[in-house]
């Protein structure tokens, strides 16, 4: 069983630094398929619908350890800023 590690980005209607929490996502196990008969894509995993959050990247890395996952850290990328002032609209 394998799981990632990872911090979900803000979205575009977030301002703020806020809590960012630390997620532990299993791996899915087995590829999803479409349904037959409804055509809706479903796998028989149950561990792909499970996500466990971590207030900080070191209880969630312990919590991996103590439960004998693999599991790998997908770093969060930087930030970028834009500095653009107003009269750059008009050139």
């Amino acid at each position: 069983m394998s799981a990632r590690i990872f911090q979900r980005p803000k979205n575009a209607m977030q301002s703020g630094s806020g809590r960012r929490e630390w997620v532990l996502e299993y791996v899915p196990a087995e590829p999803r398929k479409a349904d037959p008969l409804m055509g809706w894509a479903g796998s028989g995993d149950t561990q792909a619908q499970v996500q466990l959050t971590f207030p900080s990247l070191d209880a969630a890395r312990a919590y991996a350890e103590k439960k004998g996952i693999a599991a790998t850290f997908i770093p969060t990328p930087p930030k970028t800023l834009k500095l653009q002032a107003y009269a750059d609209n008009f050139r």
